[in-house]
């Protein structure tokens, strides 16, 4: 709990009632649990991303803590309300209760899952600043361009949500063209650790991820080596064929297959080809010749578990 001399927070919960195939509307026991729980004002943003947004930004203006309820993607929204708020906001400390079926910020930031244990840290918890990133004009933790974009697009369209209707979506992949892309990465380091400060080269890959986060949702460790803290883009390209890769899918879940595959640290990255599937927080951007994505270092202060101090040395050690 906070200590008696620190002034408490003006605190801002910012809800997405349709989270989690509205588990927020269904479960009203647990519902009302949690709201007598959470601290500060509570606003439903009835689930529109453009209200989300908004309210984010208004809210932000005056509150010391906003905290966002729902999924990766209302996590991303209020993330882009906030820091949309310009300077007023550098003060701000950011709170998230995951409340949705994709939860990558949760994890990266070892928030629990089970939302009244993450209300604690609302109170209790350490804020940490980390980085975001930039994908065109949207605030994101991670992003994919090519074969997961595209599966993301197709089960958008279908009526079977969740695990399942990725599953089925995933169908795209054998009709995905593998055509070769322009690649331009700036001000990074490459799987030797050589230092670079523009490099470009064209590679015919299956997927790109770009992330901050390690996960993508339903725990997908897409991107081991991603830091929510270094200032760079974590990037990695799978030079795949569709048999291939769902072949080793188990091992590309788990993050263990990854190392094999071209990896690279920059802070911005440009891609070119034709009809670029993009996806950015499991939501899908659309098709694109061109994409950009930098990263914005030290953007955000985000509430997690104290971390494990080290004790100092003994004298004389």
């Amino acid at each position: 709990m906070a200590q008696a001399n620190e002034p408490a927070r003006k605190t801002t919960c910012i809800i997405n009632p349709r989270a989690a195939n509205k588990k927020w509307l269904r479960r009203g026991k647990m519902r009302d649990d949690l709201c007598k729980a959470l601290p500060g004002r509570i606003c439903d943003t009835l689930g529109e991303k453009d209200l989300t947004i908004d309210l984010a930004r208004k809210t932000s203006l005056d509150s010391d803590l906003v905290v966002a309820i729902g999924g990766d993607g209302t996590v991303a929204d209020v993330l882009q309300g906030v820091l949309s708020a310009g300077p007023a906001r550098n003060n701000l400390v950011f709170g998230i209760v995951p409340f949705g079926s994709g939860n990558a910020f949760r994890k990266s930031f070892k928030i629990p899952k089970n939302p009244a244990k993450a209300i604690r840290i609302l109170t209790e918890g350490e804020p940490r600043l980390a980085d975001l990133m930039r994908v065109e004009d949207r605030i994101a933790g991670f992003a994919s361009i090519g074969a997961t974009a595209a599966v993301t697009a197709k089960k958008l369209e279908n009526k079977v949500q969740g695990m399942l209707g990725h599953l089925m979506a995933a169908r795209k992949m054998f009709r995905l063209p593998v055509s070769e892309k322009a690649v331009e990465l700036f001000d990074g380091v490459d799987d030797k650790g050589r230092r670079f400060d523009r490099l470009s080269f064209r590679l015919p890959f299956f997927d790109c991820v770009v992330a901050k986060t390690n996960f993508f949702g339903y725990s997908w460790r897409i991107a081991p080596k991603a830091r929510v803290d270094d200032g760079y883009l974590d990037i990695t390209f799978f030079e795949l064929t569709t048999p291939r890769y769902l072949f080793f899918f188990p091992l590309i879940y788990l993050g263990w297959f990854q190392r094999t595959q071209w990896h690279f640290k920059a802070k911005r990255v440009a891609i070119e080809g034709e009809d670029l599937p993009v996806q950015y927080n499991g939501e899908f951007l659309g098709c694109r010749m061109r994409v950009e994505i930098e990263v914005l270092p030290r953007a955000i202060k985000i509430l997690g578990p104290k971390r494990k101090r080290q004790p100092p040395p003994e004298p004389g050690a």
